[in-house]
């Protein structure tokens, strides 16, 4: 059985996907338990033919009332076909479902408009005489504007025969003697009247990646830039799913949620797994992936992925998570507990929501806790540590504080939501940790005690930035 039909389905939704150097598509998400599908929009032949995408030939005749029945846009101005725009919904008889919107136009009757202009290819339809015959493939990675509706893209209507002007941004279908009262699009699941022949306009896998063990990061690779309302997942093996962008930061932050709560379900199952080989003085405690940033580039600010795991009495760092149990003599290095001196940023910025508006929480070892607005960077409020007197989470992404006031005496709760639970909770334990350690001096003298700090240990061995 094929793993991703065992998989309940989470979470599905819209984003655009940056994959290398083009223009950002449209693709579909379906987020399950153990692995993220992304997917693309293609034509596919589903009877009459093998399962295939590709040209198509198609030939429709012009009607005295709505013409071919189709508009256009685009053009070789912008380095792309000219594509189908819009389909009216009066002439599917005549289409026969052979058409589609996001069909790029190649031959018509056989002449290649593959590199025309768009005015150019409206003269060729008009001229085409009652009966024309199209060469069309699906562009699946046509640019946002020419999958936008009639009109709603820019604010200059399609002009009219006579003026013998047409523009690539705007749908050209009164060229094509399309009638300008007809607003109806034809359903993209149409059957053909022909019986040889049935094409669908389908959702078709793109990339996949299994969760488990993958890692995923708003940063820039290597760095400590942070994308605006984007991320990248990357599986284990390496295969990345290009850049994710959302089309709010709301969007973002549920994303990353959903996508963290599965990889923290899929980690916590496989370390049961794991623990069934291993003496209970041995057990795994946590693993996970980490960022680290190199000692001697502090300029740069280079990181590089780390895989953490906290085993027994000991923390091990990882190249790659760890799969066998001869992995686990490989460590790139091995840490007792006991021995780590923790040394820890200063500050550190999550994102979090704030009765839906978009916030940072910094933690500063000397300021406390500072909330501001991430758009005006107005602060809401501060704290300093002293005045932390407790605090709550839902195990999921929200967080209560409990500050004391210091002129009232009065508890003053503060309630934020993030799409990290995990590596906050960890950043304020190590941040209590390192206090204690810092100003106690009993606390430096006392070995013993020293072992009790294993509750933040996966904190230690040099600066880390954490992801996921």
């Amino acid at each position: 059985m094929d793993f991703r039909t065992s998989c309940e389905e989470t979470k599905t939704g819209i984003c655009l996907l940056q994959d290398g150097n083009q223009e950002p598509f449209k693709v579909r998400l379906h987020l399950a338990k153990d692995i993220l599908m992304i997917q693309e929009q293609d034509v596919i032949c589903v009877s009459g033919e093998p399962f295939y995408s590709g040209e198509r030939t198609v030939t429709i005749r012009r009607q005295t009332v709505g013409g071919f029945g189709l508009s256009i846009k685009g053009g070789a101005e912008h380095n792309i076909p000219v594509v189908i725009s819009k389909i009216s919904k009066e002439q599917r008889a005549e289409l026969s479902g052979l058409l589609f919107i996001g069909d790029a136009i190649l031959q018509i009757n056989g002449i290649n408009v593959r590199k025309c202009r768009h005015e150019e290819v409206v003269q060729v339809l008009r001229n085409a005489g009652e009966e024309v015959t199209l060469t069309v493939s699906f562009l699946k990675r046509a640019p946002a504007f020419l999958k936008l509706l009639l009109n709603e893209d820019c604010a200059c209507a399609p002009s009219d025969q006579s003026s013998g002007t047409s523009s690539p941004l705007c749908d050209s279908g009164l060229h094509l003697n399309y009638h300008p009262t007809n607003t109806d699009t034809l359903s993209c699941s149409s059957w053909p009247t022909s019986p040889g022949l049935r094409w669908e306009k389908r959702w078709c896998d793109l990339r996949l990646i299994p969760l488990l063990h993958s890692r995923f990061s708003q940063y820039l690779p290597g760095s400590d830039l942070c994308r605006q309302n984007a991320f990248q997942v990357i599986a284990v093996d390496g295969v990345c799913s290009g850049i994710i962008q959302c089309l709010s930061a709301e969007d973002c932050i549920d994303w990353l949620q959903a996508i963290a709560t599965n990889i923290s379900n899929l980690t916590k199952h496989n370390i049961k797994k794991i623990n069934r080989n291993f003496p209970v003085n041995q057990q795994i405690v946590y693993m996970g992936w980490t960022e680290e940033r190199e000692q001697d580039s502090l300029q740069d600010r280079k990181y590089t992925p780390k895989f953490l795991a906290l085993r027994g009495s000991s923390l091990y760092k990882f190249l790659a998570p760890p799969v066998t149990t001869w992995d686990w003599t490989r460590a790139e290095k091995t840490f007792s507990v006991y021995e780590i001196m923790f040394k820890i940023f200063k500050c550190k910025t999550y994102a979090c929501v704030l009765e839906s508006h978009l916030m940072g929480l910094t933690i500063d070892f000397s300021m406390g806790f500072v909330c501001f607005d991430a758009a005006t960077k107005a602060v809401l409020w501060r704290y300093k540590f002293s005045q932390l007197k407790g605090s709550s989470d839902d195990g999921k992404s929200k967080i209560k504080f409990l500050f004391q006031n210091p002129d009232t005496k009065q508890i003053e709760a503060k309630e934020l939501e993030f799409s990290n639970l995990f590596a906050v909770l960890h950043c304020i334990h190590s941040f209590f940790a390192a206090k204690v350690a810092c100003l106690d001096p009993l606390y430096l003298g006392n070995q013993a005690s020293a072992s009790a700090s294993t509750s933040a240990s996966s904190a230690a061995t040099g600066k880390v930035k954490y992801t996921t």
